[in-house]
């Protein structure tokens, strides 16, 4: 049975629920569905990878201790991150990936590795 290829309109043969003619026309098509939602999360994770590349050019640097403005200037957006951890201490860590922060009594900010961040 013949059918047309839904991303270039070529005709092909073969099994009864085939849609395209090739990969590159399958690749292609759901690709162009799926753009809105892969740039979406593209861009988030621009941000976070970001945040977490200040975060560890800080900690390579052993300033370990900074303030908001130092962050904010090398790039840093406290809007995104990806967990946050509690102690039972009650102080909270932000983290982006494996590097963190945590804001002193000061108004200063303290850089930290979790080493053991997948548990």
């Amino acid at each position: 049975m013949k059918r047309n290829c839904l991303e270039c309109g070529e005709s092909f043969e073969g099994r009864v629920d085939k849609k395209f003619c090739c990969d590159q026309c399958r690749n292609t098509f759901n690709n162009r569905q799926n753009k809105d939602a892969s740039n979406f999360c593209r861009n988030i994770n621009r941000l976070l990878r970001n945040n977490r590349k200040v975060l560890e050019n800080f900690a390579n640097n052993k300033k370990y201790k900074t303030n908001k403005e130092k962050l904010i200037t090398a790039g840093f957006n406290f809007d995104y991150l990806t967990n946050i951890y509690k102690t039972k201490t009650g102080k909270i860590y932000y983290f982006c990936y494996d590097y963190g922060y945590i804001e002193n009594d000061d108004n200063t900010f303290t850089i930290v590795e979790r080493k053991e961040y997948v548990d």
